[in-house]
């Protein structure tokens, strides 16, 4: 009867884990951005509000342009696009940190480049973001080594960076 007990439990937890199969996602082709946009224009899903927060003060995180993610979110999206010809190793939207997997420039296969992206600041400011350029150039044995970057080169990405989040703020306050 005991033996009756110790097996509930035990045929309970096997019911479970086999509810945690693997699913596959399907995405959907006609999705686009401006019905991301349209989506998300009054905030999130969540809540019209553009987000809600667990403990409370929902209001003091809200940033500027009315995004929920944790940094200014004009700049967020310039990041994305000025770096999107390179791999995307991680994003974290409420970090403010993008990082590159290498890249390498089929014009120029003995060199490669990584971007870390770090957006510091939940207002557009003209040091809310720092970009950190990493290149490595082709060894004669084959192998890759650390190759000096342009101090200009950090810089001009940062300011593209900065005018596409310009442009991208001006085009959001022409369709209000």
């Amino acid at each position: 009867m005991k033996t009756a007990y110790l097996l509930i439990p035990v045929a309970f937890g096997l019911l479970t884990l086999t509810a945690c199969g693997e699913d596959t996602v399907q995405t959907d082709p006609t999705y686009t951005d401006k019905m991301h946009d349209d989506m998300y224009k009054n905030g999130s899903l969540v809540s019209d509000k553009g987000g809600f927060s667990l403990f409370g003060g929902g209001d003091k995180k809200k940033t500027s342009d009315g995004s929920g993610i944790g940094v200014n979110g004009f700049l967020w999206r310039a990041s994305l696009d000025t770096i999107s010809f390179m791999p995307i190793a991680s994003a974290d939207p409420f970090g403010g940190t993008i990082l590159t997997d290498w890249y390498t420039d089929p014009k120029n296969p003995n060199e490669r480049t990584k971007l870390n992206v770090f957006i510091r600041d939940r207002e557009l400011t003209a040091d809310g973001v720092k970009v950190s350029v990493f290149r490595q150039t082709k060894a004669a044995n084959g192998g890759w080594q650390d190759a000096p970057v342009a101090a200009s080169t950090a810089r001009d990405l940062e300011n593209a960076i900065l005018t596409k989040a310009r442009q991208i703020r001006m085009a959001q306050k022409q369709i209000k």
